[in-house]
């Protein structure tokens, strides 16, 4: 049996010090690009307005009520602040994952290529 005990600590310290550095800047560059929003807050807002759709279409049993998103509740339900935490990332996008929804296409944001 050979036992391999690694580097010796002067060569890793020094590798894993600037390892994290470099982990904690770039966490810092991300935070300072997006803030409170995350990179994919966009698809987050569009799978929001989708699902609530999909939902009030699915429960709607004689069709007004889908009819009535098409024709632009989805807009005013983004507007009154029902979207919401998600539609607050991209209000424009929630509308659009809510038309989605509401006329029965599939998500966007479906399969593995998008």
């Amino acid at each position: 049996m050979h036992r391999h005990e690694g580097p010796p600590p002067r060569q890793f310290v020094p590798y894993a010090v600037g390892a994290l550095l470099l982990v904690l800047t770039g966490a810092g560059l991300l935070i300072d690009a997006y803030d409170d929003r995350p990179p994919w807050g966009t698809d987050i807002a569009y799978e929001g307005g989708y699902v609530q759709a999909s939902r009030i279409r699915g429960y709607d049993m004689d069709g007004t009520r889908t009819k009535a998103l098409l024709d632009g509740e989805c807009a005013l339900m983004e507007r009154q602040g029902m979207g919401g935490d998600r539609a607050v990332h991209d209000p424009a996008a929630w509308v659009a994952g809510c038309l989605d929804g509401a006329a029965g296409r599939p998500s966007r944001n479906q399969g593995m290529l998008r």
